[in-house]
C-alpha cells in the first residue's frame, strides 16, 4: 500500500509544484512587469487611473471563476480524473486570451482581454489547487503545502531574472513566454502524474439553487471562515505593495526612470529568495511538530511590522531590507497556507468547490491590489500604500488567532 501511494504521489513532487509556479510566473510577470509597461506604452505616462482601468474589469468574473471551476471539476467525470481536463483546456483558452492581450492597443481592449485571461486562468487554478486534497494524504500536508508554497517565490525570482537579463521583454515579448510556460505545467501535470479516472464516480443531478447555494456553504463552517479571512489579509497586504512596485520605486523612492526596471528586478529576486528560504525551512518543520497555525499566526505579525520600514526610511536601501524582512514573513505564510487550509476544509467530497472558494482569497487580493493601489495613492500617495498594508495584514492575523481546533 505505501509502495502504491509512494509511487502515485512520486511525480506529484515535480509537476503540482511546477504546475503552481507556471501561473504565478503568469499573474508576477504580466501583472507586475508586463501589464504597466504595456499601460505606459500606450498612453505614453506613468498613468496611475489607466493602470487601474486596466485591471478593473476581470477582479470581479475572475474571482467568481475560481470556485465556480472548483465545482465544475467536482461534478466532471471522464477517464482522466476530474481536474485534468479543466487544466488542460483553461490553458488552451488562457494562451488565446494571452494572444490578443499582447496585441491590445488601446486601455479599455488591455482591460477586456487581462479580465479573459484572469477568468479562464482562475479556472486551472481552481483544478491545480484542488489536487492536494484529492491526493495527498494528511501526513505529508505541511511538505505538499511549502511546495505549492514555492509557486510564488520561484515565479517571482524567474521572472526577475528574466527581466534583468532582458529588460526589453518588458515590452510584450514575455507574454509568449508566459504562453510556452504554461503549457509545458499543464502537460507534465496531466500526462506525467496522471489523475485516477472518475468515470465511475455517483453523477449528481444538477440543480441550479443547490449549486448556487454550495459556494456560500462552506463559510458557515468558522474555521473556514477565519482561514479565508486570514489569508485574504495577508495577501492582500503583500500584493498592495507588489503590484503598483514599478510606480513606487519612481515616484516615492525616486529611482530614475532608466534604472528603474533592473533595480525592481534586483530587489525582487532579493525578496524572493529570502521568501523561498522561509518557504523551504518552515515547510518541513511544520510537518514535523504538526503547528500550521502558530507559523501562520507569526507571518502575519512580521508581515504588518515589516510593512513599516519604507515608511522609515523611503530609501533604495529601505527597499532592500523591507524586501528581506517583509519576503521571509510571507515565506513563513506560504509554508503553511495550504495545509491550514486544507485542515479546516468542511467537505472531502467538495474539495474542488471549497478550495475554489477560498482560493479567493488568494487570488482575489492579486487581482484586486492593482485597482485598489491606485485608489489609495489617488487618495493619499504612495506611502498610504504600506499604512493599508499594515492594516490588511492585521487583520490576517486576527484571522488564524480566530480559527480554532488545529495548532
Amino acid at each position: 500500500m505505501v509502495k502504491t501511494e509512494t509511487r502515485r504521489l512520486g511525480p506529484l513532487y515535480l509537476t503540482l509544484p511546477l504546475a503552481n509556479v507556471a501561473v504565478m510566473f503568469l499573474w508576477m510577470s504580466v501583472g507586475a512587469f508586463v501589464l504597466p509597461v504595456h499601460v505606459q506604452r500606450i498612453t505614453g505616462v506613468n498613468d496611475v487611473a489607466a493602470l487601474g482601468l486596466a485591471n478593473s474589469i476581470g477582479p470581479l468574473m475572475a474571482t467568481i471563476a475560481n470556485p465556480v471551476f472548483g465545482q465544475i471539476s467536482d461534478r466532471t467525470r471522464s477517464r482522466f480524473g476530474r481536474r485534468s481536463p479543466w487544466i488542460l483546456g483553461c490553458v488552451a483558452i488562457g494562451v488565446l486570451a494571452l494572444l490578443a492581450q499582447a496585441n491590445a492597443a488601446s486601455v479599455l481592449m488591455l482591460g477586456i482581454s487581462w479580465a479573459g485571461v484572469q477568468t479562464i486562468m482562475n479556472g486551472y487554478q481552481a483544478a491545480v489547487t484542488a489536487i492536494l486534497p484529492d491526493r495527498v494524504p494528511p501526513r505529508r500536508y505541511g511538505t505538499f503545502s511549502a511546495l505549492v508554497g514555492l509557486g510564488t517565490p520561484v515565479a517571482t525570482i524567474a521572472g526577475a531574472l528574466m527581466f534583468m537579463s532582458f529588460p526589453q521583454l518588458a515590452a510584450g515579448g514575455a507574454y509568449y513566454v508566459v504562453m510556452v510556460v504554461l503549457a509545458v505545467a499543464a502537460v507534465l501535470i496531466v500526462f506525467a502524474s496522471p489523475d485516477t479516472s472518475s468515470a465511475g464516480l455517483a453523477r449528481e443531478p444538477f440543480r441550479l439553487g443547490e449549486f448556487m447555494a454550495a459556494f456560500v456553504k462552506p463559510l458557515r463552517n468558522a474555521n473556514f471562515t477565519w482561514a479565508f479571512v486570514s489569508r485574504f489579509g495577508v495577501m492582500l497586504g503583500y500584493f498592495i505593495i507588489f503590484t503598483f512596485n514599478l510606480f513606487l520605486l519612481e515616484e516615492f523612492i525616486k529611482i530614475p526612470k532608466a534604472e528603474v526596471v533592473p533595480k525592481m528586478a534586483v530587489l525582487m529576486l532579493i525578496g524572493q529568495v529570502a521568501t523561498l528560504a522561509a518557504v523551504l525551512v518552515i515547510g518541513p518543520i511544520s510537518d514535523r511538530i504538526g503547528r500550521f497555525r502558530l507559523f501562520a499566526l507569526i507571518a502575519g505579525l512580521s508581515s504588518a511590522v515589516t510593512l513599516a520600514v519604507p515608511l522609515f526610511l523611503p530609501t533604495f536601501e529601505g527597499m532592500i531590507v523591507y524586501n528581506v524582512t517583509h519576503g521571509i514573513a510571507f515565506g513563513i505564510y506560504l509554508a503553511v497556507d495550504m495545509a491550514l487550509v486544507t485542515k479546516v476544509l468542511p467537505d472531502a467530497a467538495d474539495a474542488g468547490k471549497d478550495m475554489g472558494v477560498i482560493n479567493i482569497a488568494n487570488a482575489g487580493p492579486q487581482i484586486l491590489a492593482p485597482a485598489v493601489a491606485a485608489f489609495v495613492v489617488t487618495q493619499g500617495g504612495y506611502a498610504s500604500l504600506f499604512v493599508v498594508g499594515i492594516v490588511v495584514s492585521l487583520i490576517g492575523a486576527v484571522g488564524v488567532l480566530k480559527i480554532k481546533g488545529v495548532r
